[in-house]
């Protein structure tokens, strides 16, 4: 059993760590940070009209989360595989006796640790709230857990596209649609509209599958279960089929 999990997993460390480091030996970490917090202050300040809730939480910054991760994960998620291809160093990477589960998990805990540091970065935010007022900083906590969770399964599908396409623009429009249909399930509008057709029934089914409907919970501060499953089975789900068909290439 050490021996396959050796096998399978021996190149986690080296993978997470070249990664990781591709990500910041280049500005586009640092672009993504820049990017990402501007858009979360934009919406979260001017979009939810923040200072006019006269309430000390952190709604009008989280219900925005899902909505951007749609854009911005899939932007970081784009290279994870493509970038082998175009820089020629695929056929080198899949030839090396590593399995290809750490292959996998490094490249995907990488650019989930970016996201994880674009997260940390919005702290200051949470220290405003507590200025103002006497916010429940148990649930801001559960909610960036949960949130930490769905940036996961947000960057599971762009690196898969990614080992799918091997085109960075091909990779994150694919992956973008993609994200926008697991997100816009949960939408009232396209709620509604399945209601209509399929009864209530269907639009529960659809709306199990959202985004929007997993992370609503603990945008209340209620830590769910089924929320937590979801999101590390959806991860877990999409990285297979990164292995898939990154192993795929391997065999061709």
């Amino acid at each position: 059993m050490k021996m396959w999990l050796r096998e399978q997993f021996g190149g986690f460390t080296a993978t997470y760590r070249r990664e990781l480091g591709a990500y910041f030996a280049t500005p586009m970490a640092y672009v993504f940070l820049a990017v990402f917090l501007l858009a979360l202050g934009v919406f979260t300040w001017e979009a939810s009209r923040f200072f006019d809730t006269g309430s000390a939480d952190l709604a009008p910054f989280f219900v925005w989360h899902p909505w951007l991760y749609m854009i911005f994960l899939p932007a970081l998620a784009m290279r994870l595989w493509a970038d082998e291809r175009s820089d020629g160093t695929d056929e080198l990477l899949l030839s090396l006796p590593l399995g290809m589960p750490g292959l996998v998990l490094g490249k995907l805990l990488a650019a989930w640790t970016v996201a994880g540091v674009g997260l940390a970065l919005t702290a200051p935010m949470w220290v405003t709230v507590n200025v103002l007022g006497s916010p429940d900083n148990a649930a801001i906590m559960l909610t960036y857990l949960v949130s930490f969770l769905m940036a996961g399964a947000y960057l599971s599908i762009g690196a898969a596209i990614s080992a799918l396409t091997g085109s960075q623009v091909t990779a994150f429009v694919i992956s973008v649609v993609i994200a926008f249909v697991f997100t816009a399930a949960g939408w009232p509008l396209v709620l509604s509209g399945v209601k209509s057709v399929f009864g209530t029934g269907g639009a529960e089914l659809v709306a199990s599958f959202s985004f929007l409907t997993q992370f609503e919970g603990a945008q209340r501060g209620v830590l769910e279960l089924r929320a937590v499953v979801f999101f590390l089975g959806f991860t877990a789900f999409w990285a297979t089929l990164n292995g898939l068909w990154a192993t795929r290439q391997r065999l061709g």
